[in-house]
């Protein structure tokens, strides 16, 4: 009998780790639980400074969440360079997490690093999930719509075998 394989980890990654990557983590969470994939995805998030260590994610963040019956949990951490060891895919927010994971990350590591919105098909030419910190009341909102569409995406390509 052959062991069973093993699953697929996905590390999604922002600035501080309290707004759009546990929001991220938390739709996919909600959307491979929808899909019974529990045992086959794992899941985590990381911020790319050390600001928000420790805190949880954004009360904004979490209202929005909550508002679709979605639960944002965890503390934020911070990126670690065993990470890129650790995960399948790395899914960086925007071009500057995307460009200072790359820097981060070991040669052979770097084109594990993705933008999320790659997988949204209806991204066209932007790519980026813009940082709600310290925008306008609905930018939560926006972020989380922008995720979950991009989140579909991605558990489109895993479970049609294109990815990791």
């Amino acid at each position: 009998m052959s062991a069973p394989p093993r699953p697929v980890r996905l590390l999604f990654v922002c600035l501080g780790n309290i707004c759009r990557s546990p929001t991220a983590e938390g739709v996919m969470r909600s959307i491979v639980a929808e899909h019974g994939l529990q045992d086959t995805i794992e899941l985590d998030s990381a911020g790319t400074g050390s600001w928000h260590v420790g805190s949880a994610p954004d009360r904004r963040a979490r209202a929005a969440a909550a508002g679709r019956g979605i639960e944002l949990a965890g503390t934020a951490r911070q990126v670690e360079h065993a990470d890129f060891e650790r995960f399948d895919l790395i899914l960086a927010m925007d071009s500057s997490n995307l460009s200072d994971l790359r820097a981060l990350a070991p040669a052979g590591q770097r084109g594990k690093v993705r933008l999320l919105r790659e997988f949204d098909p209806a991204a066209g030419g932007e790519l980026d999930v813009p940082d709600p910190y310290y925008g306008a009341a609905g930018g939560f909102e926006e972020v989380f719509d922008l995720v979950q569409a991009a989140c579909a995406g991605l558990l489109a390509e895993i479970r049609a075998g294109r990815l990791p």
